[in-house]
């Protein structure tokens, strides 16, 4: 199998002469490596004729230490005494203070293409910022860990933008990060210079375990790439209260909750025939999150056929199951603050999921809709592809 290379691993075999005489910056976790396992940290340090002055670390921090949602502050990196600015905390996006000693912003992390992946997000903050503080970017291109040929989802609707979701794209966007940046500049009319690091021997139909590359977890609760493959559907029960798996050593692919009937549930999901899925009646306690130290019942998905999984199709179908089939017990997060929208409606995008939902005639209207939104997503996305 010939394995993928990297923007990452470009830079590191090949340099780049825009970096000649610079001062680097770089946001970047521990999703960037290369093949045999330097940190894009020691890479940027090495640059021949350039200087690493400041490190960015967005949701999970610069070394995958935080939990979801956990803000943090600056901080030094111990190993080059570099300081790290956070983007999770105070501040979403670099600042004057923190580009003043950048010449060039570098970004390598290894996103899923997902629109509420919060790196996604972290990106088009940094674009922003970049283009205010006349600072160019450059992407050191990864995989798509899905593929770049499925788009799934409709569009997020104005005025429902937030961490989990910046702009007008699909739950699954079928984007390289790389391809991400590119099409966000345009989109919204950021103007950014803001150019990428292409790889070489990716094509869009490979999957990750295809590109021979290592996998590192891109987030605390994406452990596999099999939790990456049910993420799309199954982030949607972060917006209610039923577990989504955290704290178990399956997020996202188990969901459940003390009062739910795995059995009964997985019998009734299997019956809807969806495709490249099957549901299987499981227990957990999780450890942490929801439903901390008491014993649920659920169900665990295993994807048998990933060319046709769907993975939005079902998460949507199964929240449609869990609300129809226990009214009295199902019920959507409230907002966190006062003055917030419930978390749901980030996630999706707009009120549709959460007002249409248990009723059979509203997941059909929702579906619908999204696959409108995919499939003109699918052609405004063409002259951006790289690969």
């Amino acid at each position: 199998m010939q394995r993928v290379i990297t923007g990452l691993e470009r830079l590191a075999r090949e340099g780049d002469p825009r970096l000649a005489g610079k001062r680097i910056g770089l946001v970047t976790n521990p999703t960037g490596i290369t093949a045999d396992f330097r940190t894009a940290i020691d890479v940027c340090a090495g640059v021949p004729g350039a200087r690493l002055t400041a490190l960015f670390a967005c949701e999970h921090g610069l070394y995958g230490e935080k939990q979801a949602g956990d803000r943090f502050e600056d901080g030094v990196d111990a190993a080059t005494g570099v300081p790290v600015y956070s983007l999770y905390g105070p501040r979403k996006a670099p600042d004057a203070s923190t580009l003043e000693d950048v010449d060039v912003l570098l970004f390598d992390i290894q996103d899923l293409g997902m629109r509420f992946y919060t790196y996604g997000s972290t990106l088009v903050y940094v674009l922003r910022a970049c283009a205010a503080h006349g600072k160019p970017l450059l992407v050191l291109d990864r995989p798509n860990p899905l593929g770049g040929e499925r788009v799934e989802g409709g569009l997020l609707e104005p005025g429902f933008e937030s961490m989990v979701g910046a702009w007008s794209m699909p739950v699954r966007t079928g984007l390289t990060i790389g391809e991400t940046a590119l099409m966000a500049n345009d989109a919204l009319g950021i103007g950014c210079d803001v150019d990428l690091v292409p790889m070489e021997g990716w094509t869009r139909a490979m999957e990750y375990p295809e590109t021979g590359l290592p996998w590192v977890l891109p987030s605390p609760n994406i452990p596999t790439i099999d939790s990456a493959r049910v993420y799309a559907g199954t982030c949607f029960f972060e917006g209610t209260r039923l577990s989504e798996g955290r704290g178990t050593t399956r997020p996202f692919e188990w969901i459940g909750a003390p009062w739910l009937d795995g059995r009964r549930l997985a019998d009734e999901m299997n019956g809807y025939g969806l495709p490249g899925v099957r549901f299987h009646p499981s227990y957990a306690t999780p450890t942490f999150s929801k439903h901390a130290g008491a014993l649920c019942g659920g169900v665990r998905l295993f994807v048998t056929e990933p060319a046709r999984y769907e993975a939005v199709r079902t998460g949507l179908t199964l929240l449609h199951a869990v609300a129809r089939l226990y009214p009295d017990d199902f019920a959507w997060l409230p907002p966190f603050k006062e003055g917030m929208r419930p978390f749901i409606d980030s996630l999706a995008g707009g009120e549709d999921v959460r007002l249409s939902i248990s009723s059979a005639d509203g997941l059909a209207r929702v579906l619908e809709a999204w696959s409108r939104g995919a499939a003109a997503w699918t052609e405004r996305r063409k002259p951006y592809l790289r690969y």
